[in-house]
């Protein structure tokens, strides 16, 4: 018997609880199972619309256990990479959306969804960054791929005072880039200066989007949690063969650009998407993730750690804008 944080439905209202399950009991994973002793998951903001029932993110069926995000020992191997005792992230590929998730003791997940973890990282660090952390060092990476330099100017990040956000200013912090980090939240001015931002500048500067097609270049590169007019206002404002790295929609998903900063300045529009990033690449960014990220920003970046009767609680306030930093999941406790 274990523990798992289940939602179902009653007459179309999602109810989320913790309830003891057997191994029987998970759906099975395929013929490349793997069988995981899950340690932590964390708190997304696409977890808290799951448990909430306030966005479609199950697209399975219910009951389903929630939870984008996880890290555990291996207890089974029915895949080549892995082997009992061996620790493992998963990490999108539709967990806690249509396949069972990680806010549980036990867990069968496809091997071929799954990645070592890296050297110098504990299960307990990957899991404080988590999803958010893959995707802020996937946007990291796509700006180096394109050009990206410490010494170009200015890399702005909007919605930095979120999960994806703040970790994006750590790491660019971390790489020596003058990080600028834009929030419309002065209750974390002083945390996103402690993680690397040299200045901070308010999110009303980007949202109504761009006064012209072409504004005056003051961006080298930008990484965007945002999306919508934001987005296009980014665009207009890059430096000539500057990148923006794209990930979010918080702003909204239509955009309205021009072409003329794509052929006029080679700006460059970069989409991020961690959900089914190839494994090759999820691998490297974790491990760019071990070697950057100190200590110092891990205690930093967690907000706080919770049990799995804490989720649904702990996801009303990361839907209504009440958490700053990010929220472990002691999925044992």
């Amino acid at each position: 018997m274990f523990s798992a944080l289940v939602l179902d439905t009653d007459d179309g209202e999602v109810q989320a609880w913790v309830r003891s399950l057997e191994l029987h009991d998970l759906p099975d994973a395929g013929p490349e199972e793997v069988r995981l002793e899950v340690l932590y998951s964390s708190l997304n903001y696409k977890d808290g619309l799951a448990v909430t029932g306030r966005g479609q993110v199950i697209r399975g069926d219910y009951p389903i256990v929630p939870g984008i995000d996880l890290v555990g020992r291996v207890l089974e191997s029915r895949h080549d990479a892995f082997e009992a005792g061996d620790l493992a992230i998963g990490t999108g590929w539709q967990l806690g959306e249509v396949v069972w998730g990680g806010y549980t003791q036990r867990a069968k997940v496809d091997g071929n969804k799954l990645v070592p973890l890296p050297d110098g990282l504990s299960p307990e660090q990957s899991m404080v960054v988590g999803t958010a952390g893959l995707t802020a060092m996937l946007s990291v990476l796509a700006l180096e791929e394109h050009g990206g330099e410490p010494d170009a100017g200015d890399v702005v990040v909007t919605g930095a005072s979120g999960g994806a956000g703040s970790i994006a200013v750590a790491l660019l912090g971390a790489l020596g880039y003058s990080a600028v980090a834009s929030t419309g939240s002065e209750g974390a001015h002083t945390y996103l200066r402690a993680l690397g931002a040299e200045r901070i500048v308010d999110r009303e500067r980007f949202e109504d989007g761009p006064a012209r097609p072409m504004e005056s270049g003051a961006w080298a590169g930008a990484i965007d949690a945002v999306g919508g007019d934001t987005l296009a206002t980014l665009i207009s404002q890059m430096q000539r063969h500057g990148s923006v790295a794209a990930f979010g929609n918080a702003g909204g998903h239509d955009l309205h650009t021009s072409v003329l900063p794509f052929i006029l300045r080679g700006v460059n529009l970069l989409g991020i998407d961690s959900n089914t990033c190839p494994n090759d690449r999820r691998r490297r960014a974790w491990m760019r993730l071990a070697d950057l990220l100190t200590e110092s920003h891990y205690d930093r970046i967690r907000a706080r750690t919770i049990t799995l009767g804490d989720v649904p609680a702990a996801g009303r306030e990361i839907v209504n804008g009440q958490v700053q930093g990010r929220i472990l999941v002691d999925v044992q406790r």
